[in-house]
């Protein structure tokens, strides 16, 4: 996106969410510096917009659901962006070869690992093919919890006129191991999944740690150090 479409984009899309909401961010203080990969759990569709709000930067990579291409405002929206559809049940070749360019770049990509919004607002199983592209480009991982922009609560609470609750938390970003020689690629893929998940589930109040409250990694996780 160029820097000046950015500044609008940006300037309204906190105009915006300031008017509805209040915000409350957290952990970004660990935000790492050049190329890396936001991973959020995702449920609501206010989510996308959470990190216009907090980066300042034109460089983030959106990619949206295929099936929204048929709508005149998202292909206005993606374009707007520079973002991108993106085929979530088929390997989207083209698409995972220019966020990898992108990524290498120095851009940021932000991702919902579930690949679908959870209408409970709790976690969901994640799709282990959400993180090749985090784990092919060997950049830093951002897991981020999200709560309160579920479309419930969302269409709800603006209903009777009143602010929504979004609160944002950014964990510790980490790297996803690059050595795979010998072992399974896509076991190798759902250990990293659940990790990253676990990581999101870390940061979210325990009743909406959904199908990764009890994980064994999770449980590691929690404990005191």
């Amino acid at each position: 996106m160029k820097k000046s479409t950015h500044k609008i984009f940006r300037f309204f899309v906190r105009l915006i969410l300031g008017l509805i909401a209040r915000l409350e961010f957290s952990g970004f203080e660990n935000m790492p510096a050049g190329g890396f990969v936001i991973t959020a759990n995702h449920i609501g569709r206010l989510d996308a917009a959470l990190p216009y709000y907090v980066l300042d930067r034109p460089d983030i990579i959106m990619v949206v659901a295929e099936k929204y291409k048929k709508y005149a405002f998202f292909r206005w929206l993606v374009k707007l962006v520079n973002g991108m559809f993106v085929d979530r049940y088929n390997a989207d070749i083209h698409a995972i070869r220019e966020t990898l360019r992108r990524l290498q770049q120095g851009q940021v990509f932000a991702i919902t690992p579930e690949g679908t919004r959870s209408k409970s607002g709790n976690l969901i199983e994640a799709r282990p093919g959400g993180l090749y592209v985090a784990w092919k480009a060997g950049v830093p991982v951002l897991p981020v919890a999200l709560t309160g922009t579920e479309d419930a609560v969302v269409a709800e609470r603006l209903k009777h006129f009143k602010r929504l609750n979004i609160k944002v938390v950014a964990g510790k970003p980490f790297t996803l191991p690059q050595e795979v020689k010998g072992r399974d690629r896509e076991a190798v893929m759902q250990q990293y999944t659940d990790e990253v998940m676990c990581r999101i589930a870390a940061l979210l109040p325990p009743e909406r740690r959904g199908v990764y409250a009890e994980h064994p990694r999770l449980k590691e996780l929690l404990k005191p150090q």
